[in-house]
Parts: structure tokens; C-alpha cells; sequence
């Protein structure tokens, strides 16, 4: 039976930061703990957050690491108890966003963070005592504002993701204004963290046509607008549509997501440094292509349709196109480039195969299938 559930209050405009003071009214938040990072407080962007905060009072932690630990987390929650907050708001990308995730766990839930992990059977240990929160995107790539998730490295150093419709922030405060001058680099590879969420979901052969038309609109905008977005970080219309592509396959998650994920995450876990978007860039062509082969992905003719929504002439062309894209932006042309060695490859399939998105793939990958993918993506 398909489950299809759309639950978040979306503000989606320019300026539409301004609104915060206002959610947390109507959420009934009085004393926010606001989770971040260095890089937001140093770009002004966090201060604009806290000036539409007005004269509420919040706590600032600001150390989250750009793949959120549950060292982090137990540090915001140390934070969150001492200013005797009632809920968060998180300011930044999905780092940001995941983190103060597992701080609204952790906070109300006892026990390490690893007990409510997706794999670790805890979905349904997260109860709706989760602390409220608001989130506040600042790149448009993962998505998590819209999205009942979170990936978490835990204490034993796997990256795992945490599920429960409780996590889904209360309000997500979606302002473009907040992305413009983002700098090239992190503009694709959040951009291109979007455009794969879009595929993933709507590759995946969970019924739900509401999600497929979202992620297919998504991909859309993503496809044709990161470019001009990357190369001109001022224009408000290409930062808006890729904002909303950002959010849309965040939207579709529910669908399940797939083997470009399981193999970014294992990876991430393995390798902290490296960034989740770029990672998913250089997976996707040899997920599509093994993709093409699944039944559902066939009888559906999800490939020419992706095709389509790209403006190319074969569905053959995806997997070239998406490496084109990936050198126009500037982003790396494979996985030697950012230090995966074939020596990192069986950890690498051992995570991917425990990883929530390896089941819900629509063509299950063995481990061999697997060593292909990452061979074709060096």
C-alpha cells in the first residue's frame, strides 16, 4: 500500500526570512536553540536570521561540521538544555539541518543516538516527543527542510540516516534571497545533490504519482537552471528555481531513494571530507545506467521521461550529459580525483549494502554490481 503524506508549512519567497519570529509564534517556540554553522555566521547570513528573531531570546551553536557527528549533536543538546530551549531553528544547508534533526531526538529521547537509526530498527522509537523545529535552507541542494530524515554519523563511525514523520520540521522557511553570491563551487554541488534526489525518487518504483510529478518538475528546474546559477551567483531567478528543485525532491523522498545514495553515504562515513553533493554527481551515471535495466524503470519509461525533462534527444544521453554538466560546473571528473583509492572500495560496499537506500533501489544491487558502479565512477 502507498503511503502518501505532505505535511510541512512552506513560506517560499524573497525576503521570507523575515517571517521567522512570526513561525515560532504560531509553532509556540519561545526559546530557540539555533544550529548553524561557521561558515553561515561568517557569510551574515546567520545575523539576518537572528534580526527576524527580533527580541526573542535563543541560544547560538555554531560548530556544526559540514557532515553532521553525533559528537556535534550532543554538544548542541548540552547547549539546548543549559538555555532551557523549547525548540530549534536551524540556519545553513543540509549539515545544518540534519543536525539539529538528531539534537530534537536526542534532546527528548534517551539512550545513544544509534538507538533510533532507520537500520537499527528505531524509526518507530521517535516518538512526537521530538523537539519543534524550523528549518531555514541556505543552499538549495538537500532538501531536509521538507523532509522527515536526517543522516547522522554516530559514535562508531557509520553514517546512517534516522526516519520518522515527527522529524519533519514544523515550518521550513524556504528565502532564495538567502543562496545569492553561494560560492560556484558549493552552488553545483548542492545543485546537482538536487537534480539527483529528482532521479533517485523518480527512478524508484514506489507508487506515487503525486512524488513523481514533483521530482519530474524538479529535475526540470534544476537541470536548467544550475549553470547559470553556478556562474552567476546573483541571478535571483535561476537561484529560485533551483531553491524550489532543492525542495521539490526532498518532497519525493518518500518514494525511497537508491543506490547513488547507499554509495554516497557508505563513502561518507569512510571519508568525512568528502561533500555528499559532489559525491552523488559522480555516482549518477553509472546508477542510471545500471537503472536502465530494472523492470518498473523500463515499463515506465522513467528514463525517456528524465530524458525529456532535460531537453535531451535519447535516454542514452543522461549518463553523458550528467558528466558534461559536471565539467561545466567544475566539478571533480571522477572519484580518484577527490582520493577514493579501489583499496576503500569493500568498506565502501559494506555500508552501501547495510544502507537504508540499497532496498529501495529499483534494481537491487549485489556487490559485484556495486564494484562496477564505483570502477565506472573513478
Amino acid at each position: 500500500m502507498a503511503l502518501i503524506q505532505y505535511l510541512t508549512q512552506i513560506q517560499f519567497d524573497f525576503g521570507a526570512v523575515r517571517l521567522l519570529a512570526d513561525e515560532c509564534v504560531r509553532i509556540g517556540i519561545t526559546r530557540p536553540l539555533v544550529v548553524t554553522d561557521k561558515g553561515v555566521r561568517a557569510a551574515g547570513i546567520l545575523q539576518k536570521a537572528l534580526d527576524a528573531l527580533g527580541d526573542l531570546e535563543c541560544t547560538v551553536f555554531d560548530d556544526t561540521p559540514s557532515n553532521p557527528t553525533e559528537a556535534a549533536v550532543r554538544a548542541a543538546v548540552a547547549l539546548y538544555r543549559s538555555g532551557h530551549c523549547n525548540g530549534l531553528i536551524a540556519v545553513g544547508g543540509g549539515s545544518a539541518i540534519d543536525c539539529a534533526k538528531g539534537v530534537a531526538i536526542a534532546a527528548t529521547h534517551e539512550g545513544p543516538l544509534k538507538t533510533y537509526a532507520t537500520i537499527e530498527g528505531g524509526s518507530p522509537k521517535i516518538t512526537d516527543a521530538v523537539a519543534p523545529l524550523i528549518a531555514v535552507p541556505t543552499t538549495a541542494g538537500t532538501g531536509s527542510e521538507v523532509a522527515r530524515g536526517a543522516i547522522v554519523i554516530v559514535d562508531d563511525h557509520r553514517k546512517l540516516g534516522f526516519h520518522s514523520w515527527f522529524l519533519m520540521p514544523k515550518a521550513a522557511i524556504c528565502d532564495p534571497e538567502l543562496t545569492l553570491g553561494l560560492p560556484p563551487r558549493l552552488t553545483a554541488a548542492t545543485g546537482m545533490d538536487a537534480i539527483a534526489h529528482c532521479m533517485e525518487t523518480f527512478m524508484s518504483a514506489a507508487f506515487n504519482p503525486p512524488a513523481d510529478g514533483i521530482a519530474l518538475d524538479g529535475l526540470e528546474r534544476a537541470w536548467g537552471h544550475i549553470e547559470r546559477a553556478t556562474t552567476d551567483g546573483s541571478d535571483r531567478e535561476a537561484r529560485l528555481n533551483l531553491m524550489s528543485a532543492s525542495m521539490q525532491g526532498a518532497m519525493a523522498f518518500q518514494k525511497g531513494l537508491g543506490c547513488v545514495h547507499s554509495l554516497s553515504h557508505s563513502l561518507g562515513g569512510v571519508d568525512p571530507r568528502l561533500h555528499h553533493g559532489t559525491l552523488n554527481a559522480l555516482f549518477l551515471p553509472a546508477v542510471v545506467r545500471f537503472n536502465a535495466g530494472a523492470e518498473s524503470v523500463q515499463k515506465d519509461l522513467r528514463l525517456q521521461r528524465m530524458a525529456r525533462a532535460m531537453h535531451l534527444d535519447q535516454p542514452g544521453d543522461i549518463g553523458e550529459a550528467i558528466r558534461d554538466m559536471n565539467a561545466r560546473l567544475g566539478l571533480p571528473k571522477g572519484l580518484a580525483e577527490v582520493g577514493v583509492t579501489p583499496a576503500m572500495f569493500d568498506s565502501i560496499i559494506d555500508g552501501a549494502m547495510a544502507d537504508h537506500c540499497h532496498k529501495t533501489n529499483p534494481r537491487l544491487a549485489t556487490r559485484d554490481d556495486y564494484r562496477e558502479m564505483l570502477d565506472v565512477s573513478m
